[in-house]
């Protein structure tokens, strides 16, 4: 195509566009409704307008739209009973309000109720018919195509998801909608859906008080299904939050809607089969519902406890569908029990129906009876003909049933609750100088102002959140002989209590699933007794965990622990490992085998020592006693008592000041036994090394430099013991790192420099006193005391020699022992080398105990 071809066509398509454009803009302004009129299915007039959604039916034919003509509107199938109590509910509290003379004198409700299908579309589009009027075409106008709304408040929807569109839409224009059965905690986000209101608590608190109800029986595995809407998936939500904070898991969680294929159906049935838990908690529609219970009736499964939401739990069309008795021993929430005078009477009085809608009237009527009129234009295969004059009264169904009177109430508050809201409005126009304009906004502010009681005593009021105070019946399905199932009501859950009052049961017996009157049990592992802890299974939910005893020294005294407290330093845990005992205390006592002997020894060795002083006193002016000096002979014999004495402080209970005594009375007698052994060597060899002419031994060396040296010698020992005791000295301890289940009561040395300052000036002056003797082992006398000397400290130095890794490497009480030991064996090495062979010979061999005899140049053979 040459382009002066194409010029002409393009202009001539403009100029078409720019002629549209311009007649367009030749016309006034007008505004029309886009797509069908949406109808009122019942209506009347009146001086104000409430608005009704409610499904009617609940399901529509499917349809294939071709895109190339315009849809046809929905048709609606399935009469739905439940939704047309709803609306007579409804019907009944406006009839009444209009019949008052206190509430709303003069002023006429009228509404207009339409049938929502349970299609979220549907509802949107009834919405805005709702807020706009049905009008095809508004007046030509050149304002805007503004003007209040039609009516002035909704009353519905009866499920979450079509409320939630509808509160959506129409919360821009504060419209109140005040629902009876929606649940879902989303409403109640007031940044969302402004305009909303219920009178049925949220589910907010319905899934946090299944959550504690499935805590209180114990139940930590169980599973979960739930309804694929707002409904089930927002309340499940809030459920698993709170009982993941209670400690319970869930094995599995799945999710279907009543129109989900027959596979996902079947792959839950599947999934529920593998499962180790015994508890479902089934928070579903009363549709789904009536779904599982004929599959699980087809799969034949049964004793399963379950726990249901208010929405299915305390409907008797739902137990009448339970024919196989699966859902036997049922727990659940539901709104308490209401009442309504003259209600029943109401509903069950169908000539408002046929008043207000022959068509509706039709189609109740032959579902309600199983019939058909002659003129009807319904596809159900029915074969009996309806006459019109079916009775009542011998009809069995849903529509009959009133067991949904709580919901029926719910409607009932709701449109009291607009009523009170436009009778403060109306008496203030009345009374008050600048009147209140009746506008959907005004309405609102004051309905959730408003606080009133019914006349049955309910009280009805809203929170911040549109919501009213949740309260809950806790229903048990009980069944009885004819096997019809009672609704049971065996506790209250009540949100305005403290926490720990909040689920109360009464002193009912309970049923459980397969009749069973024993809480049925749902655990992924057993609960861990006191004494053990809790290990978590790898890869698996925190409720699956393996049961480990406690370490020693460690204890859990609850069941299900997760941790093991480790006992305080002066406890040890039992054998069970579930309480704490105090630890033995373990000293060297005076009862047990060890310290009676080292006490029989003791005192063995001071009567001994005792012996020879008696022997010596008696025997004091023969040679062998007067021989080098018996006066540092009498005060090395009470030393030596002292040193067997002294052992003794070192075993019983340590206290203040047997701590403090032991060690340095210890200290002070061995240092004054070796300095009396000390001046005894240095005499000797003094006597027999100074020989030289104008020596004078006796002038350096008599008894009185004897006596000062062992002074000298002792009074040295005294001030390092006054020294360690002022700054630091010993304290009774309490030993733990010893063993494990007993405690080593003993004595601290507070300083260690102090204690071995003390040792080792007793180890200094006993190398002095061995050397001394050693030199003057070979001196010229019969009786050389030197030889003796030497010998006895030689045993001496052994014995604190093997003491010092023996005391060190000995634990506890042991160690004390050791030392006890060493202090006998040293003092019994002295008294036996130095004095026995002495008294051999003043006993045995007293010929021998003469001068002549000790100053004789051969020793003689004394053994």
């Amino acid at each position: 195509m040459t382009s002066t071809q194409v010029w002409p066509e393009q202009g001539w398509a403009l100029l078409q566009l720019l002629l549209v454009a311009s007649v367009s803009h030749a016309e006034e302004p007008v505004c029309r409704q886009r797509g069908d009129p949406g109808n009122p299915l019942l209506c009347k007039d009146g001086d104000i307008i409430l608005g009704g959604m409610f499904s009617f039916h609940t399901s529509w034919k499917d349809r294939k739209d071709t895109y190339t003509h315009k849809p046809l509107p929905l048709q609606c199938t399935s009469l739905n009973f439940r939704d047309l109590q709803f609306a007579q509910a409804m019907l009944f509290a406006i009839e009444e309000i209009n019949n008052s003379t206190d509430l709303l004198p003069g002023v006429t409700l009228g509404y207009k109720i339409f049938n929502t299908c349970g299609n979220v579309a549907r509802s949107v589009g009834l919405t805005l018919a709702l807020a706009n009027g049905n009008e095809i075409v508004s007046v030509p106008s050149k304002a805007s195509c503004t003007r209040p709304a039609h009516i002035q408040a909704i009353m519905g929807e009866t499920s979450s998801s079509p409320t939630i569109a509808i509160a959506t839409v129409i919360g821009p224009f504060y419209v109140p909608v005040i629902s009876h059965f929606a649940t879902c905690a989303c409403l109640s986000d007031k940044t969302k859906y402004p305009s909303f209101l219920r009178t049925i608590p949220s589910d907010y608190y319905q899934s946090r008080a299944l959550a504690h109800l499935v805590k209180h029986f114990g139940w930590t595995w169980v599973g979960a299904i739930r309804t694929n809407n707002d409904y089930g998936n927002n309340g499940m939500a809030t459920f698993t939050e709170t009982a993941q904070r209670l400690g319970i898991c869930l094995e599995y969680s799945v999710s279907f809607f009543r129109t989900d294929p027959s596979d996902k159906i079947r792959e839950i049935i599947r999934t529920i089969k593998a499962s180790t838990s015994k508890v479902i908690i089934a928070f579903l529609s009363h549709k789904e519902m009536d779904v599982l219970i004929h599959e699980f009736s087809y799969h034949n499964l049964s004793g399963y406890q379950w726990v249901g939401s208010e929405s299915w739990i305390f409907d008797s069309q739902t137990a009448k569908m339970d024919i196989h008795h699966i859902l036997n021993g049922a727990i659940g929430l539901s709104i308490p029990k209401a009442h309504v005078t003259g209600l029943r009477e109401f509903i069950l009085d169908v000539k408002s129906l046929n008043s207000s809608n022959n068509e509706l009237f039709t189609e109740f009527w032959e579902t309600l009876f199983n019939c058909k009129f002659r003129q009807s234009t319904s596809s159900a295969n029915i074969q009996r003909e309806c006459t019109g004059h079916e009775d009542l009264n011998g009809v069995q169904n849903s529509f009959t049933d009133m067991s949904l009177m709580p919901i029926f109430n719910n409607v009932y508050k709701g449109v009291y609750a607009v009523a009170h809201a436009l009778h403060n409005i109306v008496s203030c126009n009345k009374a008050c100088s600048n009147k209140v304009q009746l506008d959907p906004f005004t309405i609102l502010q004051h309905i959730r102002k408003s606080h009133f009681t019914t006349k049955e005593g309910d009280e009805v009021y809203f929170d911040e959140n549109g919501d009213p105070a949740a309260k809950y019946e806790i229903i048990n399905w009980q069944p009885k002989e004819n096997g019809v199932v009672e609704f049971v009501t065996v506790g209250l859950y009540d949100i305005s209590l403290a926490p720990e009052k909040k689920l109360n049961f009464q002193n009912k017996s309970l049923i459980w699933a397969r009749n069973s009157k024993l809480v049925p049990v749902s655990v992924c592992s057993e609960k861990c007794p006191p004494g053990t802890r809790k290990v978590l299974q790898k890869g698996r939910p925190v409720c699956c965990y393996d049961c480990i005893q406690c370490a020693e020294g460690e204890i859990s005294n609850v069941t299900d622990s997760a941790t093991c407290v480790r006992c305080l330093p002066e406890f040890w845990s039992n054998e069970r490992r579930d309480a704490c005992i105090k630890k033995e205390a373990v000293f060297l006592s005076y009862e047990e085998i060890m310290g009676a002997l080292l006490t029989a020894a003791s005192l063995f060795g001071t009567c001994m020592t005792a012996s020879v002083i008696l022997i010596f006193f008696k025997y004091r002016k023969t040679s062998i006693v007067r021989a080098n000096n018996s006066e540092l002979s009498f005060l090395l014999l009470f030393s030596l008592i002292l040193c067997f004495l002294c052992s003794l402080t070192f075993i019983g209970k340590p206290s203040d000041w047997s701590c403090m005594l032991r060690h340095t009375a210890f200290g002070i007698t061995f240092v004054l036994c070796i300095s009396c052994l000390l001046g005894k060597t240095m005499v000797v060899l003094m006597a027999f090394r100074a020989t030289g002419p104008g020596i004078n031994v006796k002038k350096w060396f008599g008894h009185v430099q004897q006596r000062l040296c062992v002074l000298g010698f002792t009074l040295i020992q005294v001030i390092i013991c006054i020294i360690w005791l002022t700054t630091s000295p010993p304290f009774p301890s309490q030993n733990f790192k010893e063993f494990k289940d007993k405690i080593i009561l003993e004595c601290a040395l507070g300083s260690a420099v102090g204690y071995w300052a003390v040792i080792g000036y007793i180890g200094i002056l006993a190398i002095l006193c061995f050397i001394f003797a050693f030199l003057a082992r070979k001196l010229p006398d019969n009786f050389n005391e030197a030889k003796l000397i030497t010998f006895s400290m030689l045993i001496f130095c052994a014995v604190w020699i093997t003491f010092i890794p023996a005391y060190v490497s000995s634990p506890g009480k042991f160690s004390v022992a050791v030392e006890i030991f060493a202090i006998l064996a040293s003092s019994f090495g002295l008294l036996i080398c130095i004095f026995i062979p002495k008294c051999y010979i003043i006993l045995l061999k007293p010929e021998k105990n003469t001068k002549k005899n000790m100053m004789g140049k051969k020793s003689p053979h004394l053994f």
